[in-house]
């Protein structure tokens, strides 16, 4: 938190995560201009202004902060120790194709933590936030601790492109791989707002691959879910942040145990 503004770090990126969901909401369904990145990777006019309705609400309470945000890049200096992670439409294919989930993602590192994040869901009002050290959903009025939960046995693959660790490993393999089908029943949405809800505990677990270092897109969903007591590792169990990178988390140990042997697998 800073001295000076008795708006903490936490609820700063709740009012700017709403902000950025309440633009995706209005301009939801409409026809919107595309503005073509990589292959295959296009913003929409929705994400452009999603993003600059964020960084206002940002730039305004914290203007010394440093950003980096998926439109627009970096802004300040590179070894900033505040900098703000910015997402501002995770989902921008199934926003274009008129349909969800997508999420709104604002997270801010401190040095080499995440203190604080939340992730908007623009069509349910929802947002999951965290201090750093407890996990919430607010929905309207009404606040609610997160708690995981392997009980639905749903787990969310990423199997979008690049595949950094292809092909000794890639989320699509485990679909067929007879641990992870025994056990668990694979979903694809497509938005990080699913590692959110392994947080909240409708999903059992979540897998990646890449490099997630100052990810704008799993940034607010990798602290819910530290901050609810998830386990995290890299797609091979180590550490978090270091080897082949990529992200397994799971609501609990004995999940997490069982993708492990089927990425393993």
């Amino acid at each position: 938190m800073l001295t000076g503004s008795a708006e903490t770090d936490a609820q700063l990126a709740v009012r700017a995560a709403q902000s950025g969901a309440a633009v995706a909401r209005e301009m939801y369904g409409g026809s919107l201009a595309r503005f073509e990145k990589s292959a295959g990777d296009f913003a929409t006019a929705a994400d452009l202004a999603a993003e600059e309705a964020i960084l206002g609400v940002l730039r305004t309470a914290r203007p010394e902060d440093a950003v980096t945000a998926e439109e627009s890049g970096h802004t300040g200096a590179d070894d900033a120790e505040r900098r703000w992670l910015v997402d501002p439409l995770c989902g921008t294919l199934n926003y274009a194709a008129h349909t969800g989930p997508v999420a709104v993602n604002v997270a801010l590192r401190v040095g080499p933590d995440i203190t604080a994040a939340a992730a908007a869901d623009p069509f349910t009002g929802e947002v999951f936030w965290t201090d750093g050290e407890r996990a919430r959903l607010r929905n309207g009025g009404v606040e609610e601790e997160l708690a995981p939960s392997p009980d639905l046995r749903l787990v969310d693959l990423n199997v979008d492109p690049p595949y950094p660790n292809s092909p000794g490993f890639q989320a699509a393999g485990l679909l067929t791989a007879p641990g992870f089908a025994e056990h668990f029943r694979p979903r694809v949405v497509s938005t990080s707002l699913a590692v959110a809800w392994v947080a909240a505990g409708r999903r059992a677990a979540y897998v990646t691959d890449g490099d997630l270092r100052d990810n704008v897109h799993f940034a607010a969903g990798i602290a819910l879910c530290a901050a609810a007591g998830c386990v995290l590792t890299g797609i091979h169990g180590q550490p978090l942040f270091s080897g082949a990178d990529g992200l397994i988390v799971a609501a609990d140990q004995q999940t997490h145990a069982a993708l492990l042997a089927a990425v393993r697998e």
